[in-house]
This record gives C-alpha cells, structure tokens and sequence, in this order.
C-alpha cells in the first residue's frame, strides 16, 4: 500500500475506524493557494538549475582525475575517537535495533490486526523507510550500524562458533553474473507492495512479510557471505548505501593493503578505500588505520569507480518508484485508471490493482529508456568512445540527489504528521489498551506542519538536489573525457533531463498539496 493511502487512512482510521483514501495526500486538511500560477513556480526552478550548470561550468572542476574534497577524521580526536568506538555504545545501539526489530515483528504476529492501533505499520512504513531516508542522506549510513538481520547474523555466528575471523565467509561462491540483480528484485517486489498491496498494512501480513523478507536476508548471508550479500541481495542495504553518499560523512581506510583480502574485491582509488565497510570492519580487527570522517555534502557520488549494470538499474528503479508514488495521488492518474478501467475489467480481481501494477512495472522501464536516450545524447555530443550504456552506468549516480529530494519533498508531511502516531503506539504496542509509558493519550496535532510550509520545503529540496546532481554530472563528465569544451558539451542532454525532472517533480509534488494562483 502507497503511503500516501497509508497516511490518510491513518486520519480518517482514527476517527471512524475505517480505511479510506481521500483526495488529499497525506493528511492535509487545507488546500494552499500559490501566490503565483505554478508554471512560474516551475520555470524559476528549472531557470536556477539551468544558471548553475553556467556557474559550475566556469568555476566547477576542470581537470580530470580523483575528487578531492576536504574531509575530517573525527576518529583522530582523541577524545571523540574513543567514544565513536567504545562499545559502551556501540553493544547497547545494536541491542536496541534487535530489540525493536523483534518488537515489531512479534506486534505484527500477534498484536490487534487494526493497523491505527498496531505498532507496526506505523514504525515500518514511517519511521522507519521515511526516516530512515532522512537520516542515512542527511546524517551518515546509520543503517549499516542497525539493521537487524546484520546484528542477529552475526550473534548467530558467535553462538555457533562460526566466522570467527569476522568476515562472516559463506558456505558458497556468489555466482558473478548475479551481480547486484537480487537486490533489484527485491526492491521491486518491496516497491509494489509498498504501493500497490492493500493488505502491506495489514499487522498480520506485514509481519509474515517481514518474517519471509529476514529468511531470505539470513540464508544470503549463510550462503555466500555477510558482506556479499548484503552489498548484492539486500535492497535496503544497497539503497541506503546510495543515500549515504549524499551524505556529510564516509569510512574511509587509507591503506590499501587491508583490500586485497576483501571479499567485495573492492577498488580503492588515489584517496583510499572509502564506504566499503568490508574494509572497515577489517581494519578494525587487524590494527590498520581507518577513518571516520566528516565532508561535504554529495562529495560520494563523484568518486571514481565501476558501476555495473545492475547498481545503474537500481538507481533509475528507484526514481521511478518513488516518481509513481507520488503520480498515483494526481488526477492525472486518476483519469487514467477511469480511462482504462472498462477496458480491463473483464479480467476479474482487483482492477485497480492489476492497473497499478502495470504502472509500477512500464514507468521504470519508461525511466529506463529516457535515460539510456540521452545517455547516448551525451556519448554523441562528448566524443566519448565507450558506448551509451557505459556512459549510463557512469553517470547514474548523478541522479541519487534527485530521487533524494523527490523523496525528501514527498514524504515530509507524512513523517512529521503521521510519524505522531508512533507516541501513543509506544505504550500500548499491541493495541490491547495498554498505558505503559503514559503517552496512550496522546492525540496528534495536524497543525505540525501545514501545505504552504511543505510546498516551500519541496522547492528548496528539488533545486537544491538538481544542483547537486548537475554539479555531480560535472565531475563525472569532465574526468571521462579530456577535452574540456567537448565535455560541458556533452553536459547538455544531461542539463536538460536535469531541467525536465525539476519541472516534473515539482508538478507531482504540487497537485495535492496545492491550488495553483
């Protein structure tokens, strides 16, 4: 289930008890009048992302090789150092994730199967994939010090006496050509039940999906390695690893040496072995020196490295998902699903859902094929003789800011409204009437944040993240092709798909939330 349909259903559940979808996407009562038409809104947006590809252009960087940006090694403080790596809070952090991790689970199995007053739902498919989101690209990759069935794998692991030198080795060899593919996978079937099952909010369901989703985490990594599958097979895992290089923090291992026993078969470049935690977590048993440092923001998206087919179709599905997200909550859409609608319905079943099921499958491949069109724009226009799909996989992750501030835009009402709900839900957890920590009471206020707040934050997000992205596409461009003419050249297929997912997102972002002037 979208959560925007989860969002309003939690309102609307909470007075009547019932699921619904109103025409208003995650929970605002109010309708914001534009002072503008929101065409100039779009075109001033698209204009500023436009003039930054002219001031990068003339100050950016201008000679290929590494990208060197400033960063700060707080481990090297000595007193922060210590407290960074003491498991004094280290060991009490891990324990609460598998804690929450089990409580949520046991909640969905058999606390009350109304999802307003389970806690469940609301953890899942809030706080956790919203703000999860937020904090990973915000922040720094907390999701490689939580996630669960990481911690568990390993506890097993001791118990049993198994993987001892910590590298959590498998029992078989990754096949290579499955590459980062059953993460892709995965991420879709993740994707559709997100948007398109009605039952993901269920308590019941979502904790036996849950349960089959941390069977098949587990057996990847008994078979063919903790890091391997978790960097090939686990969707959040990758996903958050690209959030993460947006974000104002790395781990970094400035020997090279530690890599050659790397089960990843990493490539560290001229400035080390960066955000490979195979790495990193190898250091820090042998004694080698690594480096937990602090540096601008999206500064990991431009490093230099081999970028297979599948990491590049990740990035683009993952645009695409959270692109229909947010389409499914436009009349357009809604046009459309009435349009199609008789001529589908003899199938039987869920219509609705069959047609939004073919949405989520043909608007990836849509993105898919805009990106490898233009990819080849820029392979023509560059001089670059490595082929469209080399440049595609080269530049993708100029587009990680993007599908960031779409999300960040997205769902930020959602977090701040719904996420309230987690406060009464933490003393009675089950939904049996419970009072534990005194807050059962608690009702939530709508007026956290309103439609004008939320319309402002979106624009400053999506400028801000096509920027970057242009900025990102810069860097790539100008280290793959010596010429630096023929590179800014090459930029300008990549400008205007920058200008046009400006334009676009604001548009989706602007028809629930927004009157237009």
């Amino acid at each position: 289930m979208s959560k925007s349909r989860f969002a309003a259903a939690s309102l609307i559940g909470a007075l009547a008890g019932l699921w619904a979808r109103p025409a208003l996407a995650h929970g605002f009562g109010e309708r914001y009048d534009l002072p503008i038409p929101l065409t100039f809104f779009m075109a001033g947006a698209a204009a500023a992302v436009a003039f930054s590809f002219v001031v990068i252009g003339l100050f950016g960087q201008r000679h290929a090789g590494e990208l060197s940006y400033p960063r700060y090694n707080l481990l090297g403080v000595p007193r922060l150092g210590a407290v960074l790596t003491s498991r004094l809070w280290i060991v009490p952090v891990r324990a609460l994730a598998a804690g929450l991790f089990v409580l949520v689970l046991v909640t969905a199995l058999f606390g009350t199967d109304k999802p307003i007053e389970n806690l469940s739902p609301t953890f899942v498919w809030i706080i956790w994939w919203v703000g999860m989101g937020y904090v990973t690209a915000l922040v720094g990759n907390l999701w490689a010090v939580v996630n669960p069935w990481k911690i568990t794998f390993e506890w097993a692991e001791r118990l049993v006496g198994a993987g001892g030198d910590g590298r959590g080795n498998g029992m078989f060899t990754y096949p290579e050509w499955w590459s980062g593919w059953p993460a892709v996978a995965l991420f879709l079937v993740f994707a559709w039940l997100e948007n398109v099952y009605t039952g993901a909010s269920t308590p019941s369901k979502l904790g036996l999906l849950i349960l089959a989703y941390s069977l098949i985490t587990w057996a990847g990594m008994a078979a063919f390695g903790k890091h391997r599958w978790l960097s090939h097979g686990e969707a959040f895992w990758v996903l958050f690893g690209f959030f993460a290089r947006f974000s104002p923090t790395e781990v970094r291992v400035p020997d090279g040496r530690v890599c050659r026993g790397c089960e990843l078969v990493c490539e560290p470049s001229g400035e080390g072995c960066v955000d490979c935690y195979a790495c990193f977590e190898t250091a820090g048993r042998d004694g080698s020196r690594r480096e937990f440092n602090v540096r601008p923001y999206a500064m990991g998206l431009g490093r230099r490295q081999r970028v297979p087919t599948a990491t590049a179709v990740f990035v683009v599905v993952a645009l695409a998902t959270v692109a229909f997200d947010g389409f499914t909550a436009t009349s357009v859409w809604l046009d459309f699903q009435n349009a199609v609608y008789p001529a589908v319905r003899f199938l039987g079943g869920d219509t609705a859902g069959a047609i939004a099921t073919a949405g989520l499958v043909l608007l990836p491949m849509v993105f898919l094929a805009v990106y490898l069109a233009f990819s080849w724009a820029i392979q023509g226009l560059s001089g670059d003789e490595s082929g469209g799909p080399a440049v595609a996989r080269a530049f993708v992750f100029s587009l990680v800011p993007i599908a960031l501030a779409y999300n960040m835009a997205h769902f930020i009402s959602l977090l701040a409204i719904q996420g309230q709900y987690i406060i009464p839900l933490a003393s009675d957890p089950f939904g049996v009437g419970w009072d534990l920590l005194g807050t059962a009471g608690y009702r939530v206020n709508i007026a956290v944040v309103n439609a004008k707040f939320v319309w402002y934050v979106a624009v400053a997000a999506i400028v801000l993240g096509h920027i970057a992205s242009v900025y990102i596409a810069h860097v790539i461009s100008v280290r793959r092709v010596v010429d630096r003419s023929l590179a800014l050249r090459g930029q300008y297929p990549m400008l205007v798909l920058m200008v046009f997912y400006t334009a676009t997102s604001l548009w989706i972002i602007a028809q629930p939330i927004v009157a237009q002037g």
